[in-house]
């Protein structure tokens, strides 16, 4: 069946397209900063808001219109494989992402439940040697049901701990026999709503000897995909245990977990935190635990975890910056946690929005290798630092001052020399560049 018949094969066409159906700017074969862009820009589709999502919300039920949804069971999550190979091929996307209910329906047991994804996964694994689109990740959905009210693996109920262990102990199978890349825990539930009736720190120690477990697994099955951590500082609880990257960084050193795990950072998750999404990129990029990213934005007037599809080419670029300075994601991708809005209901509507996420980084990634190419920030920032390269800065970075000889220094100072920061040079650098993109073609 044919899924999507108005729509085409998604081919590069050039900024001045007035096609609907073509990239205007990624190009996957032009090299930058050395690399094809697709080695740069290894892009993902979510499989839950693109072949899952019916774009209801608190106030209102679905809109989506899908041409698979007429299916229900595992009739439907049968449909959704054809509908997401077709929606693969045609984009030409080189990686897609799953939570294990997103392809198959659970059962009334763990045992059913596993079972509907032997079919489904043995399905899917039938596509993908026909398709070049890999499985970037996939991950264990602990969060949704009423089991999981209290938390998962830092419940309060050791049933649950079990169940939640035994949905990754079968999404870490899955993603062997699929050949995922990668293997994500977003902790839905795993934080609390209030300090009144909560142990912080059995709840903490649990967690810590669960993803130890999934390692030991992970090791015992020949299982070698990176293991990342999605950090989210509220939405559904109200304080979530990896509430960014600093303190998911803590946590995993606190528990000798550092040596397993990278980080999954999502932009939208990141202003929620009250961060930018480039300080989460940075902070791991120099903490060397910088593993994939899920490409996407907030809204700045609302207060929530929106999802929208990136098209702000600032951070897009300030992204990519952080990005290349990182050599790259390695393993990980840029996978679209996005919807589309409740009023983009039609099927055509998901192509729109993802090459509007898929231009948006690639316009990010040139402007980026362009300002790195010519030094722009870093000039800025080498020359602002200056003063740790001769002298006594010099000598404070190779650890020879201590206090006294510090305040030897300090004590006859009669002026400081400051120096402009100069952001509004690199915000108008950043501007010009972004407009010299277009104009290049």
């Amino acid at each position: 069946m044919n899924y999507f018949p108005s729509v085409n094969q998604v081919i590069y066409e050039g900024p001045k397209s007035t096609n609907p159906y073509a990239f205007k700017f990624y190009n996957p074969k032009e090299t930058i900063g050395g690399k094809n862009m697709e080695d740069y820009l290894r892009f993902a589709v979510a499989y839950w808001h693109t072949f899952t999502e019916d774009l209801s919300d608190p106030f209102g039920s679905g809109t989506a219109i899908r041409p698979w949804d007429k299916f229900t069971g595992m009739d439907l999550a049968k449909a959704r494989v054809e509908a997401a190979f077709e929606f693969f091929e045609k984009l030409n996307v080189p990686y897609f992402c799953f939570h294990d209910v997103d392809i198959a329906p659970e059962g009334e047991t763990l045992r059913e439940t596993n079972q509907n994804l032997d079919i489904i996964v043995s399905m899917i694994k039938d596509y993908m040697k026909d398709s070049k689109t890999k499985l970037l990740w996939n991950t264990a959905n602990n969060f949704t049901h009423p089991r999981f009210i209290h938390g998962a693996a830092s419940s309060n109920n050791a049933d649950v701990f079990a169940y939640a262990a035994a949905k990754v102990k079968k999404g870490l199978e899955i993603g062997k026999e699929l050949g995922g890349e990668n293997y994500v825990f977003w902790g839905g539930r795993e934080g609390y709503e209030t300090l009144l009736n909560t142990d912080m720190k059995l709840e903490l120690d649990n967690l810590g000897r669960f993803f130890h477990m999934a390692v030991d697994y992970a090791k015992e099955i020949g299982f070698d995909g990176q293991f990342l951590i999605e950090p989210k500082p509220k939405e559904p609880t109200t304080h979530q245990y990896d509430f960014d990257v600093a303190s998911g960084y803590a946590f995993l050193q606190h528990y000798d977990l550092e040596d397993y795990f990278k980080f999954n950072i999502e932009a939208n998750h990141a202003t929620l935190a009250g961060h930018t999404f480039e300080h989460e990129l940075h902070y791991a990029r120099v903490n060397n635990i910088l593993g994939s990213v899920d490409a996407n934005q907030g809204h700045p007037l609302l207060g929530w975890d929106t999802d929208e599809f990136p098209t702000d080419l600032y951070s897009t670029t300030l992204a990519m910056y952080e990005i290349i300075k990182n050599g790259g994601l390695g393993r990980g991708g840029l996978n679209f946690d996005a919807k589309v809005r409740r009023g983009s209901f039609e099927p055509e509507d998901l192509f729109h929005a993802h090459i509007a996420g898929m231009d948006s980084f690639a316009i990010g990634l040139k402007v980026a290798q362009k300002l790195l190419d010519d030094q722009i920030i870093e000039n800025v920032v080498n020359n602002r630092y200056s003063s740790y390269t001769h002298g006594i800065g010099l000598n404070i970075v190779k650890e020879k001052m201590d206090f006294c000889k510090l305040e030897e220094h300090a004590l006859d100072l009669k002026e400081i020399n400051q120096q402009s920061g100069q952001l509004e040079r690199i915000k108008a650098a950043i501007n010009q560049y972004l407009l010299t993109i277009y104009s290049d073609h």
